[in-house]
């Protein structure tokens, strides 16, 4: 366990002058909160050294600076691929009956979820299901029949369908 002695109190004491001066920073409380608790973070683990800085604010500081400036610089590369894709294509609506069939796959576990998604929304194979998730074939049946009939019971499907 890493030797954190005094290291509340250091955070306690220094927390708040930090995200002052991150916040500008940023322009975006949460984002300073969030750089300020990871560079706090990255602090814990290495107490035992820094405890003995003169200040140790000041690399807290730097640190949460720099992964200010990281963010600020991956925000403006994500921005200029976006500017190079165009415009997004037009998605249509979603449907009332894909909206209640969402809902109804969230009750799956998820192992069924995928699998369901994956062979009859995606059309996958099987065999390519299987691969994917990395299970059995026969578990890949077995998790689609289970999750069919629980959907089945949920959206109110006809007995025919739900004994398939």
């Amino acid at each position: 366990m890493a030797d954190t002695e005094g290291f509340e109190e250091f955070y306690t004491a220094t927390v708040g002058r930090l995200l002052g001066q991150l916040f500008p920073v940023t322009g975006d409380l949460h984002v300073a909160e969030e750089v300020v608790q990871e560079a706090y973070a990255r602090a814990s683990v290495r107490w035992s050294r820094l405890r003995d800085y003169d200040v140790p604010e000041a690399w807290v500081r730097r640190v949460a600076m720099n992964l200010a400036a990281d963010r600020g610089r991956r925000l403006q590369r994500q921005a200029r691929a976006l500017l190079r894709a165009g415009p997004p294509p037009v998605v249509p609506p979603v449907s009332v009956e894909a909206l209640v069939l969402a809902e109804a796959l969230r009750t799956l576990p998820m192992h069924q979820r995928q699998a369901i998604v994956l062979h009859h929304l995606a059309d996958l194979p099987i065999e390519e299901v299987a691969a994917t998730l990395g299970a059995r074939t026969g578990t890949i049946k077995s998790w689609l029949a289970r999750g069919r009939r629980t959907l089945a019971t949920r959206l109110g499907e006809p007995e025919e369908v739900r004994s398939r």
